[in-house]
Formats: structure tokens, sequence, C-alpha cells
């Protein structure tokens, strides 16, 4: 995860050297090479099987946010571009509709001339004008715009050099607020490749400010500290100040140690009023401005947010847990009149509630198998005024997503974008079972052209975090587990203890036990799934990305019952990846003390500690420019296996970090990933 040091010079010119690189991928066993790794084998409908999910992968529109206006009245949202040669776009679009749907919707952009990356979408308060960011005046550098929701051009506020993230009105709707990263290198977060580095190496900071906009004359200026890296904000009802999460020195690493400050709009002075015992995130003011409200929780990626929901006066305080004991996770909040709505997870499930900050009186507001987003990670609503109307981003695994609008749980749908998108892939069902003291779920997801009197092979597919949770939605355009239900398999996607969506207990029961209690929960859902559907239980797979990567790489070094691995962006030896990574400062509310202090802890939960009990054939895929969990850990655990005699083939995607962006890349780890598997449990 984060920023590797001095060792990383001499690692990069190693790592020059391997010979499995994506740009030019060399044929094995298992692997040919045709463009983008298209298959080619003896089987035709096999191959029909892989272009059909590709295809609807790809072809579906995928929605990044949706915003209502505070009149209810209007809803704008940003939609993907669809790209060439069946591969998905980076490219965005802004749509304007009522939100009735009375009108058609109408395209928002401040270039007419060609696709450009637009969105991160903000509603001035009288619902007449919205607020975008956009890089229509130089492609990668995105700025400020703004436009009028009744028609005409956007017009252009900012020309700074760096990162814009976030913007927000004020509630007199005379300033814009944003986040910026000036003379930023790259994007913001972990997740995005990260800087070559070579001589003296150096932490780097670049430090995320709040900046304010005029919205008349585009007048700029940073107002926060030059030495703390604001995170999330919110302003004050008064609009004199602003409730941060924040953090000095290094932003990437230091999300997990934030703290909740109130900053002085006028003088930019922050004060601290809360030092959170764990993560916090989604800091709202109260409508009255006397209290905040955040989210508290133990989570393991910045972004992927989920906990309790809590409240503390705005001066400081003693923060007041509302949700404790609620078998849920809260991953959004929205706090208007009496009432704190947030978005959570649920055992698997999106759901909406509302808790009442004074009485704590807790009410479920809707609640579905289904995924509901409106902007980033996490399940959420965008909401008007009233607190009533609303508008989401609805999909499943068998529906594409689609925006709708109205009442909480009674909504309409918008758009049509993808009424003729299907799913390449079977029906998703939700299963819970018992392990231990602990209720698991999970979904398992059926092969396309199921048919009962079959057996069918299954792969195991472990979500990255373990902050995080499984729920049926619509599978992104690199989403290779989909991919392997299309194949023919059934996928098994457990939310095992450390997952969101059941509670913060349930979150904090793999804290020091990695590899233990977590892998005992996903094995006894394989069992149940063996009970469940015609599975044959001598043709199994496991697979993950990140943390899910990890868990392969160490199920196959503590089981023999599956025939094939794939491991993506995993983690071999704890203790070397702590003096590896650039965001060490997860590991301490997991392992409970650095790895210099307790070695022990970190190493009885470290896969290469057992490798020698490995037998599974492996395929290793990761970044070479990740900075979650660097290259080096992949290449270790390859190492190790091949040394071992263990069959394994190591891929360095060129450029790339934890979240893959280039679209053929996505479509090559798909490609290998059904490759690898096919040619050991077919």
């Amino acid at each position: 995860m984060p920023r590797l040091k001095s060792a990383a010079v001499l690692l990069a010119a190693f790592f020059s050297t391997l010979p499995a690189l994506a740009q030019k991928p060399q044929p094995s066993k298992s692997q040919k090479a045709v463009e983008h790794r298209l298959r080619k084998t003896e089987n035709p409908q096999t191959n029909n099987a892989v272009d059909d999910v590709l295809r609807a992968l790809n072809s579906a529109r995928q929605f990044e946010q949706v915003a209502i206006s505070p009149d209810g009245k209007s809803l704008a949202w940003v939609e993907s571009i669809s790209g060439k040669n069946g591969l998905a776009s980076n490219n965005t679009a802004i749509y304007l509709s009522s939100a009735s749907a009375k009108t058609p919707p109408r395209r928002i952009t401040a270039s007419p001339a060609a696709p450009r990356e637009e969105g991160s979408l903000a509603w001035s308060p009288d619902s007449t004008k919205l607020a975008f960011l956009s890089d229509a005046a130089s492609p990668g550098q995105r700025q400020l715009y703004v436009v009028n929701a009744a028609g005409g051009p956007a017009r252009k506020l900012t020309n700074a050099k760096g990162f814009f993230a976030s913007p927000k009105w004020s509630p007199d709707g005379k300033t814009i607020a944003v986040l910026f990263i000036e003379n930023a290198p790259r994007n913001a977060g972990p997740l995005v490749a990260s800087s070559h580095e070579t001589g003296v190496i150096k932490d780097s900071f670049f430090e995320q400010r709040l900046a304010l906009v005029d919205a008349a004359t585009g007048r700029f200026r940073q107002i926060s500290p030059a030495d703390t890296y604001i995170y999330e904000y919110d302003w004050s009802p008064d609009g004199k100040r602003f409730a941060v999460t924040a953090a000095l020195g290094n932003g990437d690493n230091n999300w997990w140690i934030a703290q909740l400050y109130i900053l002085d709009a006028a003088t930019g002075r922050v004060k601290s009023i809360y030092k959170p015992k764990l993560q916090i995130a989604e800091p709202v003011f109260s409508p009255d401005g006397e209290s905040v409200a955040f989210i508290e929780g133990l989570m393991s990626d910045e972004g992927s947010v989920g906990g309790d929901v809590y409240r503390i006066p705005a001066s400081g305080g003693e923060p007041r847990d509302l949700t404790s004991g609620v078998k849920a996770s809260a991953s959004t909040l929205i706090w208007k009149k009496n009432r704190i709505l947030f978005g959570a997870y649920a055992a698997g499930d999106s759901a909406i509630a509302s808790v009442n900050p004074d009485t704590r009186e807790f009410e479920v507001l809707y609640r579905a198998g289904e995924h509901l987003s409106s902007a980033g990670w996490g399940v959420s609503v965008s909401l008007a005024a009233d607190a009533e109307t609303s508008a989401v981003i609805r999909s499943s695994a068998s529906t594409p997503p689609e925006v709708w609008s109205g009442p909480i749980g009674a909504w309409d749908q918008i758009t049509h974008a993808n009424k003729t998108v299907k799913p390449a892939w079977g029906e998703s069902k939700s299963i819970h079972w018992k392990n231990e003291d602990f209720d698991i779920q999970g979904w398992l997801v059926y092969p396309r052209n199921f048919k009962p009197s079959q057996k069918y092979p299954m792969i195991v597919y472990v979500h990255g975090g373990p902050g995080s949770a499984v729920t049926s939605a619509w599978p992104g355009s690199g989403d290779f587990s989909m991919a392997l239900a299309a194949s023919g398999y059934f996928v098994l996607k457990p939310n095992p203890r450390g997952s969101f969506g059941m509670g913060e207990a349930f979150t904090l029961a793999n804290v020091r036990d990695f590899g233990y209690g977590d892998f005992r929960d996903i094995m006894a859902g394989v069992d149940e799934a063996l009970k469940t559907a015609p599975i044959d239980p001598h043709r199994l797979g496991i697979t993950g990305w990140s943390y899910g990567g990890y868990m392969t790489m160490w199920a196959v070094t503590q089981t023999n019952r599956f025939r094939a691995a794939m491991a993506g962006a995993g983690i071999a030896n704890w203790l070397s990846y702590y003096g590896e990574n650039k965001i060490d400062q997860w590991m301490i509310p997991f392992f409970g003390k650095s790895v210099y202090d307790d070695p022990e802890v970190y190493a009885k939960s470290a896969p290469i500690n057992f490798i020698r009990k490995a037998k599974t054939p492996t395929l290793i895929l990761v970044g070479d420019s990740d900075a979650e969990c660097p290259t080096p850990q992949s290449y270790e655990f390859w190492h190790a296996l091949k040394s071992l005699g263990v069959e394994t083939e190591l891929v360095v995607y060129d450029h790339e970090g934890h979240m893959f962006v280039k679209p053929e890349h996505n479509r090559d780890r798909i490609v290998r990933t059904i490759d690898w598997f096919d040619s050991h449990l077919r």
C-alpha cells in the first residue's frame, strides 16, 4: 500500500528485467498472446462466452454520480462515454434533466468538441447553477466550471495547476469551496499509480488544502494551513466555518490517523475537536451549526467507509455513538432537519436508514439486495432540501445501472441508457451460513445457461479491504469475477468477518487474526455452497484482489482443496510489506502495533512462512506502480512457488496502480484469469 523507500530504486531496476510484462505478453502453457489477449481455444462455445462477457462489461454505461437540486426539481448525473474497439472509456459526460423525467436529458459540457473527463457535481443553494470539474481546457488538468441550469455555455472559474476535487457551494451561494493540491504530480489517493522515484528518496508531501473560489469573479485562494492535508469537509450553515477531517504530513498515508477539526473560513485557523480511536469519515454539520456528525469505524482503505454514526458538539467534547449495536455499517451521511440519514451496508444488501440525533430512534427507510450509489464508493443517496425527494443510481447483478428519482424507496426510473444491455452471467443469490459465533452472508453467482442436472466448477472470489463488502451490484468493466460466471463457473463471493454490513463487532473480529477466523468463515461458505448448488467439490478455485489477493496467497498455503488460484495485488509477507508499502498507518489498527514492536503477530499471518505447504497452481497479477500492495510482494510469492516447483506465472502491468485504469489491461486481466482457471478446472 505505501511509498517505497530507498530500496525502491534498486527494485525498480531489478523489475525491469522481469520476463512477463503486460505490454508484451509472453505465451505460456495456459496462455497464448493474441490481440488484446482475446482467447483462441478449441472450444468455440467458450470463445463466445468470453466475447459475450467482455461485451456486457464494456457496453454498459456507468454512472459515477447523481445529484438532485435542492428544490428537488432537477437532476444532474455523470455518465461514462463508450470507448473504441469494444473497450471501456475513461471519458465522462454530464447530463441535466427534470427530476420527473418530463423533459429529455440535456448534455452539460465545457467541451462540445471532444469527450473529456467531467464530473464532481455540486448544485447552488438556489438550484439555478451547477458547478463541476472538467479537463476541457487542458487534457488531464481539471478546472472548476459553473453553468446555468436554464441553459447557456459553461464558464471556467479557475486556472490553476494541480488536482481539484469535491466542489461545494457556500450556504449563501456566493462562494465555491474545493479541495486542491497545488502542482500535484498525479491524482490524489493511494489507489492511483504511484510516482516513479529515483535518487535520494524522501517523503514527498503534496498537501490537499481547502480553497475558496468566488462564484462571480473566479478569485481563488487557499485557506487551510499548508502543512495540513484535508480529506473531507462540510460548510457550516452560516458559512463561517468548516468541519473537516485532516492530518499533518503525508496525505496518502495519514488518512488512518485523521482527526476532526473545525476550520475558520476567515482566518484559516484549525482546531481539533476529536481524535478518534479508529478511522473517521463523512463529517456533516447539523442544521443549527451546533453539532457535527461523522462515521467512525475500523476502515482499511481510504474511501471505503463503514462504521457507526456519531454526534459531537461543534465546540468539542465527548462524541455519542448513535447506532451502537446496529447490524449494519454506515457509509455516507446527510443531516436534514431533525434526522441524520445514511446509506449503509446491511448483510450484503444496500440500505438507507435514519436516526434521530437526540433520541437515537432508528428507522430503516429502504433495504434491498441491490446496490445504491450516488458518488464514490459505498451506499448513498442524493437528497433534496425537503429531506424526502431523492435520487440514486440503482443496479444489481442482473440489472445494469440507471438513475432513479422520487421519494426514498419509491423511485421512478429516469434514464434508460442500458436498456439493451443484458447480463452474460447467471443469477446471483444471497446465501447465509453460520460459523462459530457469527452469521455470515455471501453471494453465489450461477453460471450462465445453468442446468440443474450438471455439475459445475466453482471459484471463490474474496473481496478487497478487508473493510468492504460485496453487494449485488452490476460489475465494472474490469470485474473478472463475473467474467468467470459467464464462462461457466459458480462464483462464491463471501463477506467474512472483517467485512462491512454486520456491525462494528463483526468488522473488528479479524483484528490481529488475519488468515484465521476470516479464512474459516470463507471455507465454511464453500461447504454451504456445495450444499446449495450442484458444484463439483474436486474442481474448486480461489481468487481476489488486494486483501482478496492476500487471502488467495494464504489459502494455497493452508489447504489443498483449491486446484487453481489467481492472486491479484496480494501480500505475501507482512514483515517485508510493512517497509515497502506507502500507507503503513493502516496496519496499526489491525495488528495492534508496528512490525518493529510486534513482529510475531505479523509473521503468524504471512503466507510466505507457510509456503512449503503450497501445491496449488497460482497465477499472480499486479501493477508495477502499486503503492498499496507493491510489486515486490507478488514477486516474492512467485519466486517462492517457482523455487519449490509449484506451477505459477507472474504478470506485471506497466504503469498501473492498485486500481487499474487502462481498458486494455483490465481486458487482459480478465482473459488471463479465465485462461488460467480453464486450463486447471475444465
